[in-house]
């Protein structure tokens, strides 16, 4: 089975996933990086660590690692919004029948067996076996949970409207005023939206490969969310007797950071903060053996660790008030960031 790792540009985290994978994953599999602009060197180095490992580089991957030069050096703003969708969904296409995708600022905290999973998958008929869900048991208040095996339990959506196609991007679009009309009369609220994301995960998913690709579809280079949702919906409408389509580990095995980001654009909080700088340096420390990628491990680095490598480069207080804002976020929806 195929573990598939989107990277750009942060290979103390690579670093720390790929670790992660082979400490608590057992089954047969193979780890695929599918890298949109990291460095050679830094890939050389993760290529001397995780021999097994098979990193595969973007159509545009030489394109980024200018971007990264010439951002070190004059400050021009690295695209984040640029995204090589084509690349990862050919990856997929070409990938096992189920499949694991990932990012590099994800780790496994605890032990699976990823053949375990598949049969369970094939038995129950499930289509997205989440992993992981950010410690968020409020969403968990939108799901029918049921045990249906020792390690898995169904996670069916409650409530969920689920329109034809022309209704359904007019839904999430607010195509002629569709959604301001439900509002208004008292069928949904500002939350209904977000109770599609129990059809999706982005970070932490085990798919079936063709409900991925189906999510995935038309996506034009860039993470249209809300076309995500779309497509996810009408998948499931389709499928919408299959009680396990949506499935959840008992217990979570994933983990993500709320305290680093690929570049500037997905959060600019107007801090005198500089991401791409700071991750400059956490990838020299780190190519040099003085980062430990495992620190802190199965929790996120400590921040008084990464503070250690560069307290004297920047600004640590902005750095800590962006990292504040950044959790506020995930927080106020319900998720555990710590």
């Amino acid at each position: 089975m195929d573990i598939l790792i989107k990277s750009f540009n942060r290979p103390f985290y690579l670093d720390r996933c790929i670790s992660s994978i082979y400490q608590n994953i057992s089954g047969n599999f193979k780890i695929k990086v599918l890298d949109d602009g990291t460095p050679k060197i830094y890939l050389d180095k993760i290529r001397e660590k995780h021999p097994n490992v098979e990193i595969r580089l973007s159509e545009n991957y030489e394109k980024k690692v200018v971007a990264i030069a010439e951002n070190l050096v004059s400050g021009k703003t690295i695209n984040g919004f640029e995204i090589p969708t084509k690349f990862w969904y050919e990856s997929v296409k070409n990938a096992s029948e189920y499949v694991i995708v990932t990012e590099d600022d994800v780790w496994f905290t605890r032990p699976i067996n990823v053949d375990e999973l598949q049969v369970q998958a094939k038995k129950f008929d499930i289509n997205l076996l989440k992993l992981g869900w950010l410690g968020n048991e409020k969403d968990s208040e939108n799901l029918n949970l049921r045990p249906i095996s020792k390690i898995v339990l169904s996670a069916l959506p409650k409530d969920l409207i689920l329109f034809p196609k022309p209704l359904m991007k007019a839904f999430f679009l607010n195509q002629y005023k569709f959604f301001t009309i439900l509002y208004k009369a008292g069928i949904v609220d500002h939350k209904t939206q977000r109770k599609y994301w129990s059809l999706n995960s982005i970070l932490m998913g085990f798919y079936k490969k063709e409900y991925w690709m189906d999510i995935w579809k038309d996506m034009d280079g860039k993470v249209d969310e809300k076309k995500q949702l779309i497509n996810a919906s009408l998948f499931y409408r389709r499928n919408k007797n299959n009680p396990n389509f949506i499935s959840r580990l008992k217990t979570e095995a994933m983990k993500t950071t709320f305290q680093s980001s690929a570049t500037n654009s997905y959060h600019e909080y107007g801090f005198d903060f500089d991401v791409n700088r700071f991750n400059h340096l956490i990838n020299e420390a780190w190519l040099k053996g003085d980062f430990d990628a495992m620190e802190n491990f199965p929790k996120d680095f400590s921040l008084d660790y990464f503070k250690s490598f560069v307290s004297e480069k920047i600004n640590v207080s902005e750095f800590e008030k962006w990292v504040q804002k950044f959790r506020n976020q995930y927080e106020e929806m319900g998720c555990n960031t710590k």
